[in-house]
């Protein structure tokens, strides 16, 4: 029978393609919920911007860099298996069903704390799980704080972890603007090797 899960993190994201920057949020995230579990989920279509390109199948098999960073994170391919836009409302009511009793925790950026209140059911979000919010190490201001205030008097249950910043985007990666020495700066081995192998954004013979 498997231990009982106290605390269930969700780190989620599009990770097309994940980097370090990825690593080191999870493990500052890591260290301020300390969680009995990790599901890193790469999203299905996300409702704020277009389908990722890159297949879901794909994603999912570089996320396994992921599991590298402790014996408590697993793969989770839930909402790349749902049809349809994958709302962070509905992820967090099938985790509170299929893990009762776990205290849900959300990982997220601190600049998605400025659209929160727009996000689908967001109260309902906030009675699910406590926000995790990634913060830049000396890179955020009041008003980061002023936001996670303005959802703790709604009632939401907001901790920051601090993560060392990283000068690294997917889209930069995408795009082709990192050179193959710097490519290989900020991708983990085994992105490297799906990028390799699948020819991934035409970087297959870069790094």
């Amino acid at each position: 029978m498997s231990a009982p899960v106290g605390k269930l993190l969700l780190y989620g994201g599009t990770f097309d393609p994940p980097h370090v920057g990825h690593l080191n949020n999870l493990r500052a995230v890591m260290d301020a919920v300390d969680p009995d579990k990790v599901l890193v989920m790469p999203a299905g279509t996300p409702p704020h911007k277009a389908a990722s390109a890159t297949p879901g199948e794909l994603r999912l098999e570089m996320c396994r860099c992921f599991l590298s960073v402790d014996r408590r994170v697993e793969l989770s391919r839930w909402e790349i298996d749902r049809a349809g836009r994958s709302y962070t409302v509905n992820t967090l009511g099938m985790l509170h069903d299929a893990w009762p009793g776990a205290r849900l925790y959300l990982a997220l950026g601190s600049d998605m704390l400025f659209s929160f209140t727009a996000w689908r059911q967001w109260r309902d979000i906030l009675a699910l799980a406590t926000l995790v919010v990634q913060s830049r190490q000396g890179g955020d201001g009041a008003d980061l704080y002023a936001a996670a205030d303005a959802l703790r008097a709604e009632g939401g249950r907001v901790i920051f972890a601090h993560a060392a910043p990283v000068p690294c985007a997917s889209s930069r990666i995408r795009s082709g603007e990192l050179g193959p020495r710097a490519l290989r700066g900020v991708l983990p081995a085994e992105v490297r090797d799906v990028i390799r192998r699948h020819d991934l954004y035409g970087l297959g013979g870069a790094v």
